[in-house]
């Protein structure tokens, strides 16, 4: 007889399913390989959790300098009203010797002029306040000679 004893039933059919003493040797494969997939996933959780945590610390950035350049639209918006207002534009044309203008004239596409034009009230003709800035023939003396003619 053999040194080991008979199965019977269950039993034996469940130690067929079992590996020999010589399949041993097969089972470090088996083992090396499911140790490196659970390395492999636990290192690309790490990789994806430090990528994620990095596109949270930009996104808060990203937040922070909206709101800074936000903030300075409002207030450069807030300066551009108040320099717009009506009265603040009237106040700088004032500053500037701007006077408001007289009754317009307009001109038809036929050539006629619709309306009578005035000068503006206040208006001086003075030289002290001439343009700073004059064409040639609007220059008091003439235009200017030309070097070297």
């Amino acid at each position: 007889m053999s040194s080991k004893p008979e199965l019977k039933g269950r039993a034996a059919r469940l130690a067929r399913l079992f590996p020999t003493g010589t399949a041993r040797a097969a089972r470090m494969p088996f083992v090396l390989l499911v140790v490196l997939l659970l390395g492999g996933g636990l290192i690309g959780l790490l990789v994806l959790n430090s990528a994620l945590s990095e596109g949270a610390f930009k996104l808060d950035d990203l937040q922070r300098e909206t709101k800074s350049l936000t903030d300075e639209e409002q207030a450069l918006q807030r300066d551009i009203d108040a320099y717009s207002a009506p009265e603040a534009l009237q106040r700088r044309a004032r500053e500037l010797g701007m006077v408001p203008g007289g009754d317009p004239a307009f001109l038809d596409r036929d050539g006629t002029v619709k309306g009578v034009p005035s000068a503006a009230p206040g208006v001086w003709q003075s030289a002290a306040h001439l343009p700073l800035v004059l064409a040639p023939e609007a220059m008091p003396n003439g235009p200017a000679p030309t070097p070297g003619r």
